[in-house]
């Protein structure tokens, strides 16, 4: 049973005819790309106005790991290897990395440049930085994120998100 305590519902209303308009979990989109928008500030209040967040993540996974493919460095991240190469090209636009010819003919490798590497040890000490605010942020509050996560992913265990849509759809 989770600690976190259930809302009452709010008043039903007739659905509107554009489905968009409702987004259930708005509020937390928003959070995310608020806090995004923060250490993006953070980088720009350094001086760094072409680095995203995004970018940080890849970018110290390539310095600890080396060169990498792409399909490689979406593993080493989690992401997929779609989103994965729209970073790298946005990275390679900014000089932050470049390719090179891999083990073989047929494979490419991306590498940091000079640029990237000399940002690496402020971008993981940034990533600490983050991480201790996000845990100081998650004592906060009556009812932490990483409880909220852990009970969503032992409900989706039980019954999927897919199962739960499908039962929806006429």
């Amino acid at each position: 049973m989770s600690s976190i305590s259930r809302r009452a519902e709010p008043p039903s209303e007739p659905p509107s005819p554009d489905p968009t308009v409702h987004l259930h979990w708005a509020g937390l989109r928003e959070l995310l790309a608020q806090m995004d928008d923060d250490i993006a500030h953070l980088y720009q209040d350094r001086g760094i106005e072409d680095l995203r967040p995004r970018f940080t993540k890849p970018l110290i996974k390539l310095a600890r790991g080396g060169p990498m493919t792409i399909r490689a460095l979406a593993e080493a991240i989690g992401g997929t290897h779609s989103a994965t190469s729209q970073t790298v090209a946005a990275m390679r636009s900014a000089g932050y990395v470049r390719s090179t010819r891999g083990t073989d003919a047929r494979t490419r490798e991306v590498v940091l440049t000079e640029k990237a590497a000399a940002l690496v040890p402020f971008l993981e000490e940034e990533w600490r930085a983050t991480e201790a605010a996000v845990a100081e942020l998650d004592a906060e509050v009556p009812y932490p994120m990483t409880q909220v996560v852990a009970d969503l992913q032992r409900a989706l265990a039980h019954r999927s998100f897919a199962d739960r849509v499908a039962a929806r759809l006429s």
